[in-house]
């Protein structure tokens, strides 16, 4: 699996990001038994970063949490057997399934965490674990799609025990 965390932001976190970004990954990718090793990018930006890229890409001009970019095409949560119907979802050189990139606002980790009271950490984990089930296929534009995906990120979160 290969996880790669860029910091632009300037800050720093109380924990070790680097780590704790693959081990959510993994964790996210076990409870949802993708069955292939991964590719994903995570990129920690400002505030005014993350506002430009979703304006851009979304046209929504506004800071936001958490961006999600899946890469791989005809993707369905939890089905993932037609992924090899395409190649184009394979990094050529390594066989990895190319799941997408997420980009996280660091200030909005540090604000929302003390906002809803707990740590950092949790908040980081949290929106990784989101941003995970997004590239999977999971959505909440639904209520039932939203209780879902709320399911699925608390299984997750319980078994890594990180909790509120």
């Amino acid at each position: 699996m290969t996880i790669t965390l860029e910091n632009e932001s300037g800050l720093s976190f109380d924990f070790p990001d680097q780590r704790l970004a693959e081990e959510t990954v993994e964790a996210a990718l076990t409870a949802e038994e993708f069955p292939y090793e991964a590719e994903v990018n995570i990129l920690l930006v400002t505030k005014e970063e993350i506002q430009a890229i979703n304006r851009q890409t979304r046209q929504i001009d506004a800071v936001t949490d958490v961006l999600s970019f899946p890469l791989m095409q005809n993707l369905t949560a939890g089905a993932y057997a037609q992924l090899e119907e395409d190649a184009d979802n394979f990094n050529p050189d390594t066989g990895e399934a190319l799941l997408g990139d997420v980009i996280l606002c660091a200030e909005k980790i540090k604000e929302q965490a003390e906002a809803y009271g707990h740590s950092q950490k949790r908040e980081f984990c949290f929106l990784i674990v989101h941003s995970i089930l997004h590239l999977l296929g999971y959505d909440h534009m639904t209520e039932t799609e939203a209780a879902v995906m709320e399911a699925r990120q608390r299984h997750i979160l319980q078994n890594m025990q990180i909790l509120r």
